[in-house]
Order: structure tokens, then sequence, then C-alpha cells
């Protein structure tokens, strides 16, 4: 794949090196020019009428300088060779302004120079060169498929398809032009129990992902398969049993562990917020800087690592909104905090980590937002030699296997925190007996992961994620994979949430 030429005869070079010259001619110590068009489209369709569509494409650029010691930023949806000028005057305006307040100067962890390279995601088919007709015509077919079933009473589908495409360049002499395509596809089933008039409903657990339109024709997830079950899943869902409380050995399938791991150990690994950056509004972190090789993050089994080079993953990308390429880094090995997530102002304040450099976190969601260190794909490592999932059940006497994510709570430490997800079966004598209902699972960080006895092998490895984890003031939006196999966790607190909710 190639980036698109409709993108490429922008003129975003020329307007790059006006702005970067002007900068420096102000006496700018950096200066980055990031040029931005990110092309969105969702459809939405229930019980087989089309309900909702909508494209649109944010076009602009934005130039960030460092100057006197602070940071200054200024951005424009107006493409042209004075505006960028103009731009880069109040990106350096600000930052004169910003000086007479930063009492700390501005530092970046050196990065080479990447010149004029391209990146471009791995997929097949760009969703957005699909007719809308054919798009449309499928999430129609899902929902009468599901609606065929006499339990479903009403079935909805949607897709969010995004193009996002970026031109980097800054006065060190990187420039990175890069495309990536990511989609996120969804059906649910709803229905009622007659005799207990109790409502609920049944979600695809198929992931978002940085893959095509072949995603939706069979590469990547068996949509065919899921579809043919979901309405039967519903229908024993709505004759299930409510759960008893208490403590239970849980064996949890990764459409339901990847958000555990967002949110416990994704964002408590964030270095911003370690540090506190983050406080007046994400919130902090319980693994602060003073715990690292030390924090006994959870059991022997426990491998995480970030990554924003692994394909189809949702924070994958080749270079950073910093022009640092990205890689692969350990965050926990064998249970010990080990690393962070870092952008170029992080890595500078610890060089100590990453041998001094960025391991390429940098992400702004649009041409007006500011780059702010950003999530990677964390994601658990399966074991080489571990079972299937089946293996890690018949480990169980009396347990729920948990399937697929719905709601979840945790505080702005990242430390105490619930969980519940899309389907729970009880395990009796390492067998599988039947769905449950009203099932969330709670704990703190440290003695869910503490408690974790054994990991799946690599056929029981997926990557989840979502397109809307939210962080900064102005507030941006990114997408972030997470994988992980199926795992087995020992006595984890199980609450009634009909009983819960009633008090």
């Amino acid at each position: 794949m190639t980036v698109d030429p409709s993108f490429t005869t922008l003129g975003y070079r020329r307007l790059g090196d006006i702005a970067l010259q002007r900068a420096a001619d102000l006496g700018v110590s950096h200066a980055d020019f990031r040029f931005e068009r990110i092309r969105t489209q969702n459809l939405a369709v229930r019980d087989g009428a089309l309900t909702g569509a909508a494209d649109a494409e944010e076009l602009g650029f934005a130039v960030r300088v460092v100057h006197r010691g602070a940071w200054g930023f200024a951005s424009s949806p107006v493409l042209t060779e004075a505006e960028a000028a103009r731009v880069a005057e109040a990106a350096v305006a600000v930052a004169e302004v910003a000086a007479r307040m930063t009492t700390t100067p501005v530092e970046l962890a050196p990065e080479p120079v990447h010149d004029d390279v391209s990146w471009v995601s791995a997929y097949q088919v760009n969703p957005l060169d699909v007719p809308m007709a054919e798009k449309v015509a499928l999430l129609i077919d899902w929902t009468h498929r599901l609606s065929a079933h006499p339990v479903v009473q009403h079935a909805t589908a949607d897709l969010m398809q995004v193009q996002e495409n970026k031109y980097y360049a800054d006065l060190a002499g990187t420039r990175t032009t890069q495309q990536r395509i990511r989609l996120q596809p969804r059906f649910e089933a709803m229905g009622t129990n007659s005799d207990t008039g109790a409502f609920d409903s049944m979600r695809s657990v198929a992931p978002p992902v940085g893959r095509g339109w072949e995603y939706l024709t069979g590469t990547g997830w068996d949509f065919d398969r899921e579809l043919a079950e979901v309405p039967d899943l519903l229908a024993e869902k709505l004759q299930a049993p409510s759960v008893d409380a208490g403590h239970y050995d849980l064996v949890i399938h990764p459409s339901n562990l990847w958000l555990t791991i967002h949110e416990s150990i994704g964002h408590a690994t964030e270095l911003d917020r370690a540090l506190g950056y983050e406080a007046n509004y994400a919130g902090t972190s319980f693994a602060t800087y003073d715990n690292l090789g030390s924090l006994r993050y959870g059991s022997e089994v426990m491998n995480v690592t970030g990554d924003r080079t692994i394909d189809h993953g949702l924070a994958t990308i080749g270079y950073d909104d910093e022009g640092v390429q990205t890689q692969e880094w350990d965050i926990v090995t064998d249970g010990v905090l080990v690393g962070y997530q870092l952008d170029r102002p992080m890595a500078a304040m610890k060089p100590e980590l990453n041998g001094g450099r960025s391991n390429g976190c940098a992400y702004a969601d649009s041409p007006g937002h500011v780059p702010i260190q950003r999530m990677a794909n964390v994601s658990l490592k399966a074991d080489p030699d571990g079972p299937d999932t089946s293996g890690l059940i018949s480990q169980v006497e009396r347990g729920i296997y948990i399937v697929g994510d719905r709601s979840w709570s945790i505080d702005m430490q990242r430390y105490n925190f619930q969980f519940t997800g899309q389907r729970f079966y009880a395990i009796r004598d390492g067998e599988l007996d039947g769905q449950l209902r009203d099932v969330a699972y709670q704990a703190t960080t440290t003695d869910f992961w503490g408690s974790m006895e054994a990991v799946g092998g690599p056929q029981t490895w997926e990557l989840g994620g979502a397109f809307n984890c939210g962080k900064a003031q102005p507030g941006q939006v990114a997408a972030v994979s997470h994988g992980c196999p199926s795992a087995l966790f020992r006595q984890v607190r199980v609450l009634n949430t009909a009983d819960e909710g009633g008090q």
C-alpha cells in the first residue's frame, strides 16, 4: 500500500518549510510542523433500517516550538503560505508568554533523524473506498439475521471507519508521511424473558482493528459464525440464574481481559500520570516512579510489553507525533514493574529509562491539538508452552469463565476497580455448566494480577481494544489495542450486580 495521492498532493511540504524557517528565524531551539487529514465515516442500522450515516473530514496544520525554555503551539485550517508563517509566529508568541511562567526549561530526549520516510498500516482494502450502499447492505443483513431468532426483539449494527494521514517535519531534519486505517464494527441483539420480564442484550465481541474492509468479509474474524451464535447465547442468558456473590476462581477470555489491562496497567504506566502531570483531570497512578524495579505488580507469570509496532494494532504507527520511530519495550517482567510509556519530554526527565530515548508515545488526535503522551498497545504475553482456554478451565473446581467486555469502574490512581462482561459461565469440576447473570469482579490492581496463576498459550492470544480512550485538557481521544491470552485468576471477589444495584 502507498499513501493516498489525494493527501500527498495537498502541498504540505512547502507549508512546513515556510513554517519551520520562520520559527528558526525567530530563534527557537526546536520547532516541528504537523499536517493532518482525518476522514471518518459512521453508519448505524436498527432492525433492518438505516438510522444514521455521517461523513466528516478534518484538515489543518500545527506548529509547535520550544523557545526560551517554554512550549509554544498554534494551529490553523487555512492552507496558505502566509498562514504557515503567521502560525509559526503565533506559536513563538505563545512561548514568549509561557517562558515567564516556566520554572523548569523544556527538554526533549534525543532522536535520530528520519529523513523523508513513509509508513502505511497493514490493510488490504480501504473501507472508505467501498460504496456506502454495500456497507449499509451488510449491516442491514446482520440485523435481519439476528432478528430471525424468536428471542431477538431488536437488533442494531454500526460501523466506524477512519483514515488518518499525517505529515511531520522538524528543524532537525526528520520528515515522515504516514497513513493508517482503522475500523470498529459492532452488532447487538436485545430481548426479554417473558416469564420474568428480564431484559438483556448480547453484543459481538469482535474487536476494533487496524485493518481494512477485508475484516468484514472474512479476514481476521468470523462474523458469520458469531451472528449465528449470538441469538442462542442471548436466549440462554435470559434464562440464566443470578450469581451468588463470593470469591471465585476466574478464567478470563481476552475479549474481557484487554479492558482490565487498559485501565489497570495501560493508564497506570503512563509516565506523565505516574509523575503527577495528569492529576488535574485524568488522575495519577499508584505505580509511582520510586517503585520502578521493585513494585510487585503481579505474579511471576505476568509479563507485559508496550508496543507501537504490532500489525493491526490501533495504536500502531511507524513514527509518533514527535518524529520518534516506534518501538516495543518491557513494562512488567516476571510480575515486577520495569518500564513506563514515554514521549520525548518525559524521556528527557528520566534519562535512565529506555536508554534516554522516547519509546514513541506522543500523539495528537487532531491538527488543532498539541501532542501529548498517549498509550501504546500494552499487552500481556502468552506462555509459549501454555494451555488452551479449556486447559485453564480444567484447573478450576468452582469458578466463572468470563467473555466480552461491558461496564467498568476504576479509581483515579488505577488501583481499586470493578469490571463486568458480556457472558459468564459457571465452572464446576473443570467443566462449563451454563451461563450466569449479574456478575462483576472487584479487586485492587496488585491483588488481582498477583492472583494470576496461569496464562494461556499463544493459541489463546487475541488483540482487543477501543476507539475512545480519553485524556488531557482540552480532551483528546485515541484508539488503542491490548493483546492478551486467556488467563486463570484464583479467588477473586465477585459481586451480584442486581443486589448491589438495589442497595
